[in-house]
């Protein structure tokens, strides 16, 4: 498996999952239960794992998600 993204972000989470598996891309959340205990301070962050052959279409549903969370604008 491979790291797409790491985020403490639920609704990027949530949106990214279920775009993932919309796709028929299997993602996993690494992190999830150690970033809750850690006391929500933001330590730890959550990481999207999907397999090597679907890096490549992930990181597409990804720069979606960063498109729609900037309005369209070049990220600094």
């Amino acid at each position: 498996m491979e790291e797409l993204v790491r985020t403490n972000d639920p609704v990027l989470l949530s949106w990214l999952t279920t775009q993932l598996a919309e796709e028929n891309i299997e993602a996993v959340v690494f992190d999830a239960h150690t970033s809750v205990m850690e006391g929500s301070i933001s330590a730890i962050q959550r990481r999207v794992m999907v397999d090597s052959e679907d890096l490549a279409r992930a990181r597409q549903v990804l720069a979606e998600a960063e498109i729609i969370q900037t309005g369209g604008r070049p990220v600094a």
